[in-house]
């Protein structure tokens, strides 16, 4: 295995550079890493496919991960309930040093091979889940060992790595590899190897959730109207599918609290 996101960065000098220097060739890094991951959609696909047979068939995802990838992991997962309007346990994302981890570092947290399917065994794991390792290194402990039991126990696995022939991609059977190289600060995986992982988590979740039906057309018909502004597009989304005048927009809207209930109940007249 050679370890890119490792490998020293392509700049010398970064405490010689000016500011404008420095977001110059930062943002000139940056513009690679969309390419890396266009490579990848072979691999994107495959996993998907077998995270949306799983679902439909009452399974959930499990993202698995420590640091940057832990915390990265936990976010396309708690976006998923106000977006898409599903339940908290379809998408989870666990972290290696648990909650705490989530804000301040936990040390040697990333280094126990067994914490990651205890961690996952507290949510009775079922062969219809998947669990997803995302490691930019491809070499976390934490992820290896949640990955081989779950291979063991006969349960799907995919991972979400930055380096090319790593330990996680040998062992997830859904691996998606995104070469980024290496990054502009030695070694700071939250820089290209973490754009590289959020875009990738966007396209599995985003993906997911359109094959299971939570978006019609290309509208959130089933977010959460949480605040004002989020009741606001939901009366526009109604009024763009149904033809309605606002007013009759928001009254079905708060009727039945939900786009899609609304423009059903219009289109049926049921108001």
């Amino acid at each position: 295995m050679v370890n890119t996101t490792e490998k020293d960065s392509n700049y010398q000098d970064l405490d010689k550079m000016s500011v404008l220097e420095l977001l110059t060739n930062i943002n000139k890094e940056d513009k690679t890493v969309p390419d890396a991951v266009e490579r990848a959609i072979p691999q994107i696909e495959a996993l998907v496919k077998q995270a949306v047979e799983g679902m439909k068939q009452g399974g959930r995802i499990f993202y698995i991960g420590a640091g940057t990838s832990g915390r990265l992991g936990i976010l396309d997962a708690s976006e998923c309930p106000p977006t898409y309007g599903v339940p908290f346990d379809w998408v989870i994302g666990l972290i290696a040093g648990g909650d705490t981890a989530i804000r301040k570092a936990v040390e040697f947290a990333e280094d126990d091979m067994e914490q990651a399917w205890k961690d996952l065994d507290e949510y009775v794991i079922t062969p219809n889940d998947i669990i997803i390792g995302i490691a930019a290194s491809g070499t976390t402990p934490y992820v290896i060992g949640g990955l081989k039991e779950a291979n063991a126990r006969g349960i799907a696995t995919g991972c979400v790595v930055c380096n090319g022939g790593s330990p996680i991609a040998a062992i997830a059977k859904y691996p998606v590899e995104v070469i980024v190289g290496p990054e502009f600060v030695t070694g700071s995986t939250r820089m290209k190897s973490g754009t590289a992982q959020k875009l990738v988590l966007n396209m599995i979740s985003t993906s997911v959730m359109i094959q299971l039906g939570r978006v019609k057309g290309n509208k959130m018909v089933d977010m959460q109207l949480s605040n004002h502004k989020l009741v606001g597009r939901g009366v526009r989304m109604v009024m763009t599918e149904t033809g309605a005048e606002e007013s009759v927009a928001t009254e079905l809207l708060e009727k039945f609290g939900n786009v899609r209930k609304a423009i059903e109940a219009f289109n049926q007249k049921q108001y």
